[in-house]
């Protein structure tokens, strides 16, 4: 369906005006013609018979007798005062009455054109207050300027509203998160405080082990943080991200063999100036995401190449389970778990992809993951060119196989 063309405000006020200068001179002409025929029927039907039929004549074209003439300027120049004073009253009340019936039009027309910004006063209201679901409607007939206001509105309070929803989940999940470590760190050290517990260093590294999960939720929160205030990536850096990826593979190999994961390389020279240690973090948090849920697939890929744009790409595959069908939620929604029954048993704060997704974004990059068709994921982080124009992602993009 196409929209109707919307005039711009100033030329919509320009018509409006224009027209109502019209309409109250046109009034004002009306009744002041009028009001002429009126009191020229009038003067006519007082006249005497002589006078009256030198009019006639004169109207006819004839020329009449004279006495009748004299009798008719006479007559005429005794109501000339009068007929001044009526006609002159006749143009001032016409003129007023078309200024008033102008006037109301024009204020009909401006309350019309003001309506959605009084919409815009009281959804502005409610937002002040926190009512985030309150949305305006564009009236058919409003304005550009107006039009492109309430859009702009609606866009910011479904904003607002998203972003409530969203800080109010990960405030939820950000106490879940700590909770299940808080609880049995205080309920370790009560043992041990009310003699329960043995003080044996297992214990005490059983322990550790919750405070470094802590650790890891407080760090992936400030990285999160950092994101949000465009301070992820302070310092850039010429660097082959084949060589980074390399290296994180060789420190993170113990790791992979352990979860029976073996892997493959295909890193190819791909230089770019970027922050090294949050290529490393990104690239480890990939890594460790594969371990915890595709170890059972047995293999990884880890790819690097460089695109037409300047730019370059890190893609992580793997034959584990994939993701699930809503994928739009692993990159948004940070302690996003595809399984929440094995969210315990595998460890991990939720928070690795979004982590990633922020590090992608701050190099003017992002994240994108498929399945592979032979089972599987992939995970891609796109990586851009400094001073380059951020890519958009591309999350159903086929896989290499």
């Amino acid at each position: 369906m196409t929209m109707p063309k919307r005039l711009p405000l100033a030329t919509l006020t320009a018509t409006v005006i224009a027209t109502m200068l019209l309409l109250s001179v046109g009034l004002a002409y009306i009744g002041v013609t009028w009001y002429a025929t009126y009191l020229d029927e009038s003067i006519t039907s007082g006249l005497t018979p002589e006078a009256a039929s030198a009019y006639k004549a004169l109207n006819a074209g004839r020329a009449p007798d004279g006495q009748a003439v004299i009798a008719l300027v006479e007559h005429l120049n005794a109501l000339d005062a009068e007929t001044d004073l009526k006609i002159q009253l006749a143009a001032l009340v016409c003129g007023l009455v078309s200024a008033l019936v102008c006037a109301v039009i024009g204020i009909y027309l401006a309350r019309r054109i003001a309506r959605p910004l009084e919409d815009l006063t009281v959804a502005a209201d409610a937002l002040t207050s926190g009512d985030f679901s309150v949305r305006v409607t564009t009236s058919p007939g409003g304005t550009r300027e107006v039009s492109s206001l309430v859009d702009t509105f609606n866009a910011l309070a479904t904003g607002l509203d998203s972003m409530e929803k969203r800080l109010r989940f990960n405030n939820m999940a950000i106490a879940h998160e700590l909770r299940t470590p808080l609880t049995i760190l205080r309920g370790g050290l009560q043992g041990m405080v009310d003699g329960v517990f043995p003080l044996e260093r297992q214990s005490i590294s059983d322990l550790l082990l919750q405070v470094e999960g802590l650790g890891r939720i407080v760090e992936d929160l400030r990285t999160l943080s950092l994101a949000i205030g465009q301070k992820l990536v302070m310092q850039r850096q010429p660097l082959d991200v084949a060589e980074v990826v390399q290296a994180v593979i060789a420190v993170a190999g113990p790791m992979l063999d352990d979860a029976g994961l073996k892997v493959e390389t295909d890193l190819r020279p791909a230089r770019i100036s970027a922050d090294p240690s949050r290529v490393r973090q990104a690239v480890l948090a990939l890594l460790d995401n594969a371990r915890r849920y595709a170890g059972a697939g047995g293999w990884l890929r880890c790819e690097t190449e460089r695109l037409a744009d300047g730019g370059v790409v890190i893609r992580i595959l793997d034959r584990g389970p994939g993701f699930p069908e809503d994928m739009d939620a692993v990159a948004v929604n940070p302690f996003w778990r595809g399984d929440p029954s094995r969210s315990r048993a595998t460890g991990g704060t939720g928070l690795g992809l979004s982590v990633v997704e922020a590090i992608a974004a701050a190099h003017g990059g992002h994240l994108a993951f498929a399945n592979r068709p032979d089972g599987g994921a992939m995970v891609a982080i796109h990586l851009g060119p400094e001073g380059g124009t951020p890519s958009a992602p591309q999350q159903n993009s086929s896989p290499t196989p």
